[in-house]
């Protein structure tokens, strides 16, 4: 019998069949990076203070800067140790005494009772308009902008989860074409949305397709490719969100409307939907659904594009998994080694996906060019992962990753140490 790493000997491991494929599926990442971090531009929180009604009226009436009617409606708070005006009180004055004149010099309010905002607030936007802006997400409201974060990341997990089994169930290129129908509506719908609770429901399915999607695609492309070229496509696959970041900050810079930034993002994927035409479903796959008829007619075409010739040794061709028992969650945690090490990864995951979220997601938070800082993490990302690739092979896994973490978890410390 046949296996059909024994046909992909014969067919080409990575010929031009699967470096095409290959380069497809590669796109697939990086719009996944504006999906991901695109909250840094999207969900942007500029300078802000209370709005008052009277105010901006005796703005206009006395031709005030900006500078001048934040000064007037808003006090000076202590903030790390600086005096700031504040961006959640303002002076609670009767703007229409007539005893108020126009004379900026000739108003202090520094003993005058304060209040919160309750006529909204006025933004310092920069040229850019965010959700934030837009829905008055600040100050007591403030916790509701990682929300937007926090549902997409159900939507992940439960889409990982799903989508893999419909990828079981239904095959590799079926589940990857439907999640990107279900990215192309969901996005979108996201960059429509009325409100903000509809904009977190949206998010969620948005969420729910996107890494459903990627999955799928990277379960397929590994498994079209000889045995000895999946790690190399993997990381690849993987590096080409950090192209994505490289790509997110020229387009946040000349789009500055969070929801016209959200569209762009987004049409990639119903893009996506065009690869009905241009890759195949997994032989793999076929083989383990006793479907082989069209395993070994996607195998021939792969062969022909290749310029390579089967034997015919491609009539006995069946499934490499055949005589194996079928695999289930439960084999993760099993017995005590297992256990052991499916716990010490996971946690790792989830170490990682925190950390990096929380580094990238408070970008110029110090006050730099939110844009060039974007840039430079999307480039120190590219020397990691080309280390990893030319490592895992020569000196195993292990160093790596432990290497790898111990840098990170000492860069993090220390910077908690740096000065402001």
């Amino acid at each position: 019998m046949t296996t059909f790493d024994d046909i992909l000997e014969e067919a080409g491991k990575f010929g031009h069949c699967q470096k095409r494929i290959f380069a497809l599926m590669c796109l697939v990442s990086m719009p996944w990076a504006g999906v991901y971090v695109g909250i840094v531009f999207q969900g942007f929180t500029p300078d802000h203070w209370c709005r008052d009604s009277a105010v901006v009226e005796k703005q206009q009436a006395c031709g005030w800067s900006p500078a001048d009617s934040r000064r007037l409606t808003a006090p000076l708070v202590n903030s790390s140790g600086l005096l700031q005006h504040s961006s959640c009180e303002r002076y609670e004055v009767d703007w229409n005494s007539s005893a108020l004149t126009c004379n900026t010099n000739e108003l202090n309010f520094n003993q005058t009772p304060m209040a919160a905002c309750d006529d909204g607030w006025e933004y310092d936007y920069e040229g850019r308009r965010s959700f934030v802006t837009e829905f008055d997400l600040v100050c007591s409201d403030s916790w509701l902008v990682d929300m937007y974060q926090a549902t997409l990341n159900v939507g992940f997990l439960v889409g990982s989860i799903a989508i893999g089994y419909l990828a079981d169930r239904f095959g590799r290129k079926m589940s990857f074409l439907m999640s990107n129908l279900l990215n192309g509506i969901a996005g979108m719908l996201v960059a429509v949305a009325p409100n903000y609770v509809s904009l977190l429901i949206l998010r969620t399915f948005y969420g729910f397709g996107v890494k459903g999607g990627w999955v799928a695609g990277y379960v397929l492309l590994t498994e079209i490719v000889g045995v000895e070229y999946r790690r190399t496509v993997g990381v690849f696959y993987q590096m080409f969100f950090s192209v994505g970041i490289l790509f997110l900050p020229l387009l946040a810079y000349f789009i500055t409307d969070w929801r016209w930034l959200q569209v762009v993002i987004t049409a990639p994927y119903i893009v996506f939907l065009s690869y009905y035409w241009f890759i195949p479903e997994s032989p793999r796959w076929l083989l383990s659904q006793n479907q082989k008829p069209k395993a070994v007619k996607i195998t021939e075409a792969m062969a022909k594009e290749n310029k390579m010739k089967l034997s015919k040794n491609i009539e006995s061709l069946r499934d490499d998994n055949a005589d194996s028992t079928t695999a289930s969650f439960m084999d993760l945690i099993r017995t005590p080694k297992m256990r052991k090490h499916t716990f010490i990864l996971s946690f790792n995951w989830f170490t990682s996906a925190v950390v990096y979220q929380g580094l990238i997601m408070r970008l110029g938070i110090l006050g730099g060019n939110v844009y060039v800082d974007f840039l430079i993490s999307g480039l120190v990302e590219f020397p990691a992962a080309l280390l990893i690739l030319f490592t895992i092979e020569r000196i195993g896994r292990r160093l790596p990753f432990a290497t790898a973490n111990f840098l990170a978890g000492a860069s993090c410390f220390i910077t908690a140490f740096i000065p402001e």
